[in-house]
């Protein structure tokens, strides 16, 4: 994944692009973002940057996992057998970049509320639920569970997987395709006539916390620059 950070708009496009494809609950955001604000006005900087599981060549949440859940696949990407999971976190607190989230309880439980927010006026989600004949959410992608589940279970952990259901079909990630600026580029490294290779190659990159020695294979390249105007 190569991220150009001159294009990308902080719009937040990926994050709602990832959450509606993958069926993620409250409080877990496979694709997020970090905002600093650095300086004292009148001088002032400030940085918006996406973040994402990195599938680092050298994994460390596959290193650590005690049943084989997290693992490579022949692509290079770091995926997860949820069946597998037990919980244990490891993996969680193995990741240099803190971008895996554990169901601490089952998800999507609010839809199982029967309060409506405003009595007489809107429906509960359990209302919801019923009038749309779904026993988990409404807005349920299904084409998730082509290698994943749908919805995951209590005490699992979970994390961006680069929409690998969507590869699988010749489609580029979920966040990619939502990007409104072009910002997002995904691609083969190996093959020098990809875009992403060509990016790489034309651009002085970034990466993330390269002090683990993973490998991160998201790639940032350029900057937000502002200019005054006159």
């Amino acid at each position: 994944m190569v991220i150009d950070l001159q294009k990308c708009v902080g719009c937040g496009g990926c994050d709602l692009a990832c959450k509606t494809e993958n069926n993620t609950p409250d409080g877990i955001q496979w694709s997020s973002h970090l905002n600093v604000t650095e300086g004292r006005f009148p001088d002032v900087k400030y940085s918006y940057v996406p973040t994402m599981c990195n599938h680092c060549s050298d994994a460390a949440c596959v290193k650590v996992c005690p049943t084989g859940a997290m693992y490579k696949d022949k692509r290079g990407l770091t995926l997860q057998d949820n069946d597998k999971c037990i919980g244990c976190r490891k993996c969680m607190r193995a990741c240099p970049y803190g971008v895996i989230s554990y169901n601490k309880q089952k998800p999507h439980r609010k839809w199982q509320d029967d309060q409506a927010l405003l009595e007489g006026a809107t429906a509960s989600p359990y209302m919801l639920l019923k009038k749309v004949d779904n026993k988990v959410v409404p807005y349920l992608n299904p084409e998730r569970g082509d290698t994943y589940p749908v919805t995951r279970s209590r005490r699992t952990t979970e994390k961006c997987t680069f929409c690998d259901h969507r590869l699988d079909q010749g489609l580029n990630p979920a966040c990619v395709s939502a990007c409104p600026s072009n910002a997002r580029v995904f691609g083969d490294l190996d093959d020098p006539q990809s875009e992403a290779a060509r990016l790489i190659a034309m651009h002085k990159t970034q990466q993330l916390n390269l002090d683990a020695n993973t490998n991160p294979n998201v790639y940032y390249i350029r900057s937000f620059n502002v200019k005054t105007l006159y």
